[in-house]
């Protein structure tokens, strides 16, 4: 056995109800003294008794999916104006990705508080969008220095968010299996992320102010992001990106409807990532313990619900061939990815 395996330097909080002294004492452990406090309009109620425990200098409210270049520009500018000296992003994989913006332009350190699933928190990917095209990449400048995980703050979303959001960090486990860098830690890692959401996911289902499975779901996700950190970004997440930023598509719910199909397209060309995922979801094969979680979630199930036009299929299968990995476990042809797209355009039942 021979592989070079680096890991990723943060501090992970878990503190349930206690976020804004948790955030705090963040601030002060990385020197903070002027904050700029990145949270939506949505995200309000959330970010207040935050704020309130920090020196901010500035609230930027401006956060737009798949953070558009002209966003990431005015917040870069807005920071710089203000005089920050450290980022604080309270909200989903679109707040923490313009924090990851303007963290990337300036160097400063960010303390993440997810009030999602997304786990773009634990990764040093960014992602931006110009256009209909959205760039990604990496970056150590990029990747929050710390993390708050508060349970509490997810007890309010909404059932649909929970989902979408959940399976797409399942995506992230999935890919880290077969990702252009994966390594056997990144295998275990990502195997132990989809058992832990597994559990967790159905317990939020059930009951999506409890706080115990909440914690589990957040536990998975985190790992499953740092396993797909590793490994790098496979053939599911290419697909994701380019349609996401191609059509302005909402990001949690394209992970969610296009992941069983890239499952079920590479598992049989990947048999010891299958059997580990099989296993972490306590079932005969992978893709039968995905499909079982989703029914129990009603998973999103086809593009075509989430505004992507049928004729964007054609215009999506170059992009995509010219961004997937070349070492991806099963041959990609257009014609094939083309029959993907198609069948998770429509929700085609999976053989």
């Amino acid at each position: 056995m021979r592989f070079t395996h680096e890991t990723l330097g943060q501090r992970v909080v878990f503190a349930a109800g206690e976020s804004p002294a948790a955030v705090a004492a963040e601030v002060e452990a990385l020197g903070g003294a002027k904050v700029m406090l990145i949270a939506s309009d949505r995200e309000k109620d959330l970010a207040d008794p935050i704020a309130e425990q920090l020196p901010v200098v500035l609230r930027h409210e401006e956060v737009v999916m798949h953070v558009p270049v002209e966003v990431a520009l005015r917040a870069r500018h807005a920071a710089a104006g203000a005089g920050a000296d450290i980022l604080v992003s309270v909200g989903g994989g679109s707040t923490t990705g313009l924090a990851k913006a303007v963290a990337m332009i300036t160097g400063l350190p960010i303390v993440a508080v997810p009030t999602t699933y997304a786990g773009s928190e634990a990764t040093n990917v960014w992602g931006l969008t110009r256009g209909r095209t959205k760039t990604t990449g990496a970056d150590r400048k990029v990747l929050p220095a710390s993390v708050v995980y508060d349970a509490a703050l997810l007890t309010t979303l909404p059932a649909e968010m929970t989902v979408a959001s959940g399976l797409n960090a399942l995506a992230h486990g999935v890919d880290a299996m077969w990702g252009p860098r994966t390594d056997p830690i990144d295998r275990a890692l990502a195997q132990e992320a989809i058992r832990g959401l597994a559990a967790g996911l159905p317990a939020v289902a059930k009951d999506p102010a409890g706080v115990e499975g909440i914690e589990q779901t957040l536990y998975g996700a985190y790992l499953a992001a740092v396993a797909f950190a590793s490994a790098g970004s496979g053939m599911h997440h290419k697909i994701c990106h380019v349609l996401g930023g191609m059509f302005n598509l909402p990001h949690a719910q394209t992970h969610a409807v296009v992941l069983p199909y890239v499952l079920a397209f590479n598992a049989p060309n990947a048999p010891e990532a299958e059997a580990r995922i099989a296993q972490a979801f306590g079932a005969r094969t992978a893709s039968a313990g995905l499909a079982a979680l989703r029914e129990v979630l009603d998973a999103p199930r086809a593009l075509r619900d989430h505004g992507m036009p049928e004729d964007g299929i054609a215009k999506a299968v170059g992009p995509v061939m010219r961004a997937i990995p070349a070492g991806n476990p099963a041959p990609v042809t257009e014609e094939s990815l083309t029959a993907l797209l198609e069948a998770a355009w429509a929700g085609e039942p999976i053989n």
